[in-house]
């Protein structure tokens, strides 16, 4: 993997290229994003350039032995640990080494879902273990087979609970020549013991922009297309490979019925929306829906704003954003939002969708309630 392959994060690549020119590579790194931001595969291209072996500028040079090693993830000195779905105590991650190395290399933006489905485990309690803990231990106590650095890239240290503790003293104070990349996606949740010996690396989000590009230039994905589904994947690429495979945007006919019922105050209508349409989504499409809804709401803000240049809709969804721009305020519209953000936080905590969507729908009356509609007026 090369800097070059990553999509966007030019700050943070430019950073991590420092770190090797000044001779400043910190021997523990947390490298810290949302899920398909890339962090992942940053912190894979990172370690192929430090043992690279004819550096260029801005890259690894991608031909040389450690390259071509580090390419196809076989490199002696290059070591990962991931959450796995152990089936004994003595389990560690190397038995599913090649669907790991087959994951990464077919989308290495993957999350956690994704990699669940590579191992057939969807039901599974994915987990790092102890004996996981244990085995980084004895294959970093030795010395680096062929490279300046031994690396080990931990994915989602998050599963690593308190048997992480075991790892303290080696993070702290490692072999020579030992590199730590731990890549998380939620920092709460990592143990602070582990979060203080570590050096902080931040990978934002990806703007709509670079995702689109992604899927036409990368995925041949028709522009329009491409563009819907950026709004919805609001920044994942993960998120965005998941709606390719349907073939139309599912949640635009959704929301309207349920916005529909919403501002017209149409109480039955929003309890049948909220016991059965929203629960029959399932987890992973309800985060989606609400995600298209907050960037939808965002679109309307922008149009009240006069800012249509930023404005990344066309037809029907253009259409409707126009109209419903008309007719509420931006202090509703900010207040909207604010709550889809935090229903989306629940639903990410598994809360139950039934009694979430209606508690967000009650809340969205009270704020669209009280706006007078001008007389034939269509406003959805």
């Amino acid at each position: 993997m090369q800097f070059k392959e990553i999509i966007g994060q030019e700050e943070v690549k430019k950073h991590l290229l420092h770190t090797v020119k000044d001779n400043r590579v910190s021997h523990a790194q947390l490298f810290l994003g949302p899920e398909g931001s890339g962090s992942l595969a940053l912190a894979v291209a990172y370690a192929q350039f430090i043992n690279c072996e004819n550096k260029q500028i801005d890259d690894s040079c991608g031909v040389c032995s450690s390259c071509n090693k580090y390419q196809k993830l076989i490199h002696p000195d290059l070591h990962f640990s991931y959450p796995f779905f152990a089936k004994g105590k003595e389990d560690v991650s190397e038995t599913y080494l090649e669907l790991w190395r087959k994951a990464f290399r077919s989308n290495p933006y993957m999350g956690l879902d994704f990699w669940r489905h590579n191992l057939d485990a969807e039901n599974k309690q994915a987990n790092i273990n102890i004996a996981e803990a244990h085995n980084i231990i004895k294959k970093l106590s030795l010395k680096a087979f062929e490279a300046d650095y031994k690396v080990l890239i931990m994915w989602l240290p998050e599963f690593l609970d308190v048997q992480g503790n075991a790892l303290l003293k080696l993070i702290e104070e490692p072999p020579e020549k030992t590199l730590f990349l731990l890549v998380a996606e939620n920092q709460d949740r990592i143990l602070n013991t582990i979060i203080s010996r570590t050096q902080l690396v931040k990978v934002a989000k990806l703007d709509h922009d670079r995702v689109r590009e992604y899927l036409v230039t990368q995925l041949q994905v028709d522009a329009q297309r491409a563009n819907e589904i950026s709004l919805i994947a609001d920044g994942n690429v993960q998120a965005a490979i998941n709606l390719l495979a349907k073939e139309e945007n599912p949640y635009f006919e959704l929301l309207i019925q349920w916005l529909r019922f919403v501002v017209t105050d149409s109480g039955l209508h929003i309890i049948r929306f909220c016991e059965e349409d929203f629960p029959k989504l399932g987890r992973e499409n309800q985060k989606n829906f609400l995600l298209y809804a907050i960037n939808m709401l965002r679109q309307i803000i922008l149009v009240q704003q006069e800012l249509r240049q930023l404005v990344l809709l066309q037809g029907l969804e253009l259409d409707f954003v126009e109209k419903f721009s008309a007719n509420f305020s931006g202090a509703q519209l900010e207040n909207a939002v604010g709550l889809l953000e935090k229903t989306y936080y629940k639903v990410e905590r598994n809360a139950n969708p039934k009694i979430l969507f209606l508690d967000l729908s009650l809340q969205l009356v009270l704020i669209f309630k009280y706006q007078t509609f001008p007389k034939g007026t269509q406003y959805i």
